[in-house]
């Protein structure tokens, strides 16, 4: 089955056309297309009850979590013994991390015959997810700025902006300086640790990189990938003259330091506490304010087609 959103940014009828007619060539295809926000998962779980081999994904990444999550059962009531769809991607969003991250072509072309190369050769590696408010993520989670700054790019994607890396940077920059004197904070609790109080935003990676810019990596767990748990990422300051010099740091991917911030790259659980509500995201998608999220890790969740990772640590199948 390929699912696609034909709203996703990068996207276009004639790529659309394209990558069909390629695939249709070499593969039995059923073609559908997402009208509403979770119609990726309705159609995934449709591919499962009708046991397709694999779904293709062509959007963004907040429609390859939807069909994760529709190719699975909740976290609290999943069945590994099940026989499952693979999940591919073909890159049609704005950032694609988890498409990269697995070494997909950002072309979309490209990337359908790469796609068509890797399930021809039975390539498929089994990765590792993390879990928060019931749902798998499959990259990265954050409470606080990260999460202002994608509930600020999707209103002004309904908007009509489009959501370009430079649109991105200025909403960051921006972000950071409006909220910089906010009062909103969160602990932090991490089994085995002493808890970490007054957070100002947090990041939970299921891998990394944490996201891009344009082609640049940027890496707030370098050490976390789909064969470790789960990376953390915790600020306590929220203010400009702190945060600058860490910033600096990540976009020249120097390892990632600041006497405010708190990191791991190797923990089970994680769980956020606030006060009062804060914005969380998930996958690059807004979801929502919480006062309370616990995030977990699930190794070997999920069949993915993608090139065999090169760590020997790695799960593959």
């Amino acid at each position: 089955m390929l699912i696609v959103n034909p709203f996703a940014t990068a996207t276009s009828p004639a790529g659309r056309d394209a990558l069909v007619h390629t695939l249709s060539a070499h593969f039995h295809l059923d073609v559908e297309h997402t009208t509403h926000r979770g119609h990726a998962g309705e159609l995934a779980q449709r591919a499962l009850a009708e046991e397709f081999d694999v779904v293709i994904v062509h959007g963004g990444d907040g429609s390859v979590n939807e069909a994760a999550n529709g190719l699975l059962d909740p976290p609290n009531a999943s069945d590994p013994t099940r026989r499952r769809p693979a999940l591919a991607v073909i890159p049609g969003g704005s950032a694609n991390v988890f498409a990269r991250t697995l070494g997909i072509d950002a072309d979309p072309l490209a990337a359908t015959r790469q796609i068509i190369g890797l399930i021809d050769s039975g390539q498929c590696r089994r990765i590792g997810l993390g879990h928060a408010a019931d749902r798998w993520f499959l990259f990265n989670c954050g409470m606080g700025m990260d999460a202002v700054v994608v509930h600020a790019m999707e209103d002004k994607r309904h908007a009509g902006k489009a959501a370009t890396p430079m649109r991105y940077l200025w909403t960051t920059v921006s972000s950071f300086l409006r909220n910089a004197g906010s009062s909103a904070t969160f602990d932090v609790e991490i089994p085995g640790r002493d808890p970490i109080t007054g957070a100002r935003f947090g990041f939970v990676s299921n891998t990394s990189p944490w996201t891009y810019l344009g082609k640049r990596e940027i890496r707030t767990n370098p050490n976390t990938g789909f064969d470790s748990r789960l990376g953390v990422f915790v600020a306590t300051s929220s203010g400009a003259l702190r945060n600058i010099p860490l910033a600096v740091r990540l976009l020249a991917q120097a390892d990632p330091k600041a006497r405010h911030l708190f990191r791991d790259d190797d923990v089970e659980a994680v769980r956020f506490v606030a006060a009062e509500p804060i914005d969380v995201q998930m996958d690059g998608d807004y979801i929502g304010a919480f006062t309370d999220i616990r995030f977990g890790h699930r190794r070997a969740a999920l069949d993915v087609v993608a090139p065999l990772a090169t760590s020997t640590t790695d799960t593959t199948k």
